[in-house]
């Protein structure tokens, strides 16, 4: 029995992270990492500006990595405050573990953004109700469309991108309207750190930039009557496809996600063969 069909069959827990950072030496962090890793499953992208990862194990195995990557005195308190969002797993979310070493642990498409020292205004899962239903605020889904299908908060705009490079264009389309208008914008997207990303990008555009702290997955975990807010489900990238409002895993096929738009016919082919890998 291999580790992905032994960890099938135990429960499991996943756990996504991510921190802005600067790494002296990001090489050496991949190397440690995968030292760490060796009981789990799951992805960790490093750069230069810290790390971004999504895993899945035993609750012990996850604890250990994570008490780990807090206060192991190689990362010198580098992630002593790093976030993790946790949920429940009846699919095992992964077939193995890779941990990649890459040039930004999140492609915006726009060149010399400095998500280490910048970042838009963090509002918590409790403010961000009160403040999406304000008439000033534009409210952007910062994912690719065919999540934003699947589930989305209610007044939330689609800016109708199939590519995470491609959302500064509808940002710098929109602007002008915005400030014309007096409007400030709420972002989110499912873990956080895509708005993070966007918002360091956005601060010197003249528009107040707001960001979910947590992302929607923190959302659902500190807000118990989410559902009043979101509509839908949560697609997560992994085997287990979309989780409610309560974390849990939903029925929800590959089919229903990328099912009768043509565009998305790659998306839907590429994801059922990572599905049959991991079989």
């Amino acid at each position: 029995m291999n580790q992905t069909q032994t960890l099938a069959a135990t429960p499991l827990l996943h756990t996504a992270f991510y921190k802005f950072v600067a790494l002296a030496d990001a090489d050496a962090v991949v190397t440690r990492l995968r030292e760490l890793t060796g009981d789990l499953l799951g992805s960790i992208l490093v750069a230069d500006e810290g790390i971004n990862g999504v895993l899945a194990g035993t609750h012990a195995a996850v604890d250990a990595f994570e008490q780990a990557l807090r206060s192991d005195a190689f990362f010198n308190g580098k992630f002593a405050d790093i976030a993790f969002k946790h949920s429940a797993c009846d699919t095992a979310p992964f077939a193995r573990m890779k941990v990649h070493r890459k040039s930004e642990i999140v492609y915006l498409g726009v060149n010399g953004v400095d998500a280490v020292s910048k970042s838009g205004i963090d509002v918590s899962p409790e403010e961000w109700r009160e403040l999406i239903a304000q008439d000033d605020v534009v409210v952007i889904d910062n994912r690719n469309s065919f999540e934003f299908k699947l589930g989305k908060f209610k007044n939330a705009i689609d800016p109708g991108v199939d590519n995470f490079r491609d959302f500064p264009k509808y940002i710098e389309e929109h602007v002008p309207q915005w400030q014309a208008d007096g409007k400030r914008v709420a972002m989110y997207c499912t873990g956080g750190i895509r708005c993070e990303k966007t918002s360091a990008w956005m601060l010197d555009m003249g528009v107040p930039v707001y960001q979910l702290e947590g992302g929607v997955l923190n959302y659902f975990e500190k807000m118990p009557d989410a559902e009043k807010d979101w509509e839908g489900e949560c697609f997560v990238f992994d085997n287990r496809i979309a989780l409610d409002t309560k974390l849990q895993e939903t029925a929800t096929t590959l089919e229903d996600v990328y099912g009768g738009v043509p565009e998305w016919e790659w998306r839907l082919q590429r994801a059922k063969r990572l599905d049959e890998d991991s079989e």
